[in-house]
């Protein structure tokens, strides 16, 4: 039988998260200033979230201390600032290391949905 993974917003609720929910809950934490997300699961993994509203990081991460998996967008040149951290730090990112917002939403639900990324998304091993 398999395990089912469920996913919690790290924001002190610890409330699970459903893929019907989870892009609602990101965008009302971006509206109110909150560009950083972490997401757990009930299996110790980690989904990290960073964005300055128009590009986002995602990294999916099997453990704490994971070096972990993250999203690219190939081909894309430069760099965006306005990454802004939970402890105020201001990140800068290069843009084929970030995905668009939307892309980056779609992600993390399907990461919530099925576990895994969506298929047609591109990523890159960090480990």
């Amino acid at each position: 039988m398999p395990v089912i993974e469920s996913w919690v917003i790290d924001d002190g609720s610890g409330l699970p998260v459903s893929p019907e929910v989870v892009v609602e809950r990101l965008r009302a934490r971006i509206d109110g200033g909150q560009r950083e997300t972490w997401l757990s699961s009930s299996c110790g993994r980690l989904v990290a979230f960073v964005t300055n509203t128009e590009r986002a990081a995602v990294s999916l991460l099997d453990e704490e201390g994971d070096a972990g998996e993250h999203a690219v967008d190939p081909g894309a040149d430069g760099s965006s600032e306005g990454f802004v951290l939970s402890n105020g730090q201001h990140d800068e990112y290069a843009d084929e290391d970030t995905v668009p917002l939307e892309e980056a939403l779609r992600i993390i639900e399907c990461i919530v949905s099925e576990g895994s990324w969506p298929v047609d998304a591109r990523w890159v091993v960090d480990r």
